[in-house]
């Protein structure tokens, strides 16, 4: 699962590395969390940085509040899932960030279950989730809302103690312009949903700060001293 995460680079440093421009400044975000407008790179406008809400509403649906909003899609069953078959056809994208958050699920390495950890790239480099994107449109008023998930397969051997799922990054920049490749087929583009290798990551404890949305701040990211 991923229901946290950072986006905090510089945005001349993030434009360079994934070579698109943003639409509209973007502050950093020290605590992404569900239903935020966050920084999204699609596959239908690769050059550019948008911003989209977290949490899937299908273009399908009539009543974008009465159904379920998904945060996280299993790369496993993509295909198989009505609501996510589709954008795996035509829907894809690269949800943006440097680190993400998972709270320990059992008792590890003498820490207490939910206990929160921040997981990053041993670089500390921005990097890509891969996710799927859609557009709802309110027939009412003709508003557009683009909302995102994003993908997660099983867990690499730093997470597994900490989480059964793990967010999918895409593993080199070769692969985020595959992901968005609309010439690929559904197999080409699923054979690069699997787990980013555990020697090229870090986690570190932080602080129960980062369990409220509310506590947007760098101190967020402070590591704790176990007990």
């Amino acid at each position: 699962m991923c229901g946290r995460y950072t986006f905090i680079a510089p945005p001349g440093l993030v434009e360079d590395r994934f070579d698109a421009t943003f639409a509209e400044p973007v502050a950093p975000t020290y605590n992404a969390a569900p239903s935020q407008h966050l920084p999204v790179i699609t596959n239908t406008a690769p050059g550019q940085i948008q911003l989209l809400q977290w949490g899937l509403v299908p273009a399908w649906v009539k009543d974008r509040t009465s159904g379920p909003q998904p945060i996280n899609a299993r790369a496993e069953t993509l295909s198989e899932k009505p609501s996510f078959r589709q954008l795996l056809q035509r829907r894809r994208c690269l949800v943006l960030a440097d680190s993400f958050y998972e709270w320990q699920q059992k008792e590890a390495h003498g820490l207490p279950p939910k206990t929160p950890h921040r997981i990053l790239l041993k670089s500390t480099a921005p990097y890509a989730f891969a996710g799927l994107w859609d557009e709802w449109i309110d027939r009412a008023t003709g508003e557009v809302l683009p909302t995102f998930t994003i993908v997660t397969t099983e867990p690499n051997a730093l997470m597994a103690p900490l989480h059964h799922r793990m967010p999918v990054i895409l593993e080199s920049r070769a692969a985020e312009r595959a992901w968005l490749d609309d010439g690929l087929s559904v197999q080409e583009h699923q054979q690069l949903l699997h787990p980013y290798p555990a020697e090229l990551m870090q986690e570190y404890v932080i602080s129960k700060m980062v369990n409220s949305p509310a506590h947007n701040e760098p101190a967020v990211l402070e590591p704790v001293q176990a007990a």
